[in-house]
């Protein structure tokens, strides 16, 4: 049985209802850049079991406690908190995201914020929304645009890389933005906060969900060599508002050194 996008939906706001304010517990992965709280679990583990109930047979591809089962028709990729260090900083934000994979393309995805009550979804052909209303991506220039970017912060080898490319980039926009939880900052795209997105190198479950949010407002997302998202492995990732600044993007992005 196939889920509507009301019932995701429904099932991403009782998610959050899980979330704890106060006295969550911390663990690292590998190191304290990384990091898992107890909310991150509970809320995966809530999402996992109730999306189960709904498609028995639909496959998990989730970031925590090594889910990983991407072999089925349907997968679900769930990132229970995209933005933990901001949540468990008290930083707004962080967000719930949750896409649905058939084959090789996100049919529904939804990107839930909160701690600002912002609620972003989308499915394929049906376009973008935020809380109901119909969002798109701005039409500014890449001289006017913002661009949402970080450093690698699991990955600092590259850091001289990344630096590289932002200072090119700032040069020619706007200015830059770092929120650290990527979903959003795609999403922000989506509605025209701001123009151009790029980091080095992220996990399916950080940009799934947005990606079909962003592409069903108009945007272009791709892997930062320009080919399709791959949606089971991790990936450079950018994206942005018109095809003209996506193509000034890549071409800074892939500039040799």
């Amino acid at each position: 049985m196939m889920i509507s996008i009301d019932q995701l939906i429904h099932t991403v706001r009782q998610a959050a209802s899980l979330m704890i304010a106060d006295g969550f517990e911390i663990t690292q992965k590998g190191g304290c850049a990384n990091i898992v709280t107890s909310s991150d679990v509970a809320v995966q583990n809530y999402l996992c079991n109730q999306l189960r109930a709904w498609m028995p047979e639909s496959g998990f591809l989730c970031e925590e406690m090594d889910v990983h089962d991407a072999e089925q028709q349907y997968t679900w990729i769930i990132d229970p908190i995209d933005g933990t260090a901001n949540y468990s900083r008290g930083l707004n934000q962080w967000a719930i995201c949750v896409g649905l994979k058939h084959e090789e393309v996100i049919e529904m995805g939804v990107v839930y914020l909160p701690q600002t009550n912002e609620l972003f979804y989308a499915e394929r052909g049906k376009g973008a929304f935020l809380n109901g209303k119909p969002i798109h991506v701005s039409q500014r220039t890449f001289a006017d645009a913002l661009l949402c970017t970080a450093l690698p912060v699991y990955h600092k080898e590259y850091a001289a890389t990344c630096s590289r490319i932002i200072l090119e980039a700032f040069d020619r926009c706007n200015d830059i933005r770092r929120f650290g939880a990527c979903a959003a900052e795609l999403c922000y795209l989506a509605m025209g906060r701001c123009e151009l997105y790029f980091e080095y190198l992220l996990s399916p479950w950080d940009y799934a969900a947005a990606s079909l949010i962003l592409t069903e407002a108009g945007g272009i997302i791709t892997s930062a060599n320009g080919d399709p998202l791959c949606l089971t492995a991790p990936t450079g990732v950018i994206a942005a508002n018109s095809r003209p600044n996506y193509a000034q993007l890549l071409e800074i992005v892939n500039r040799p050194t």
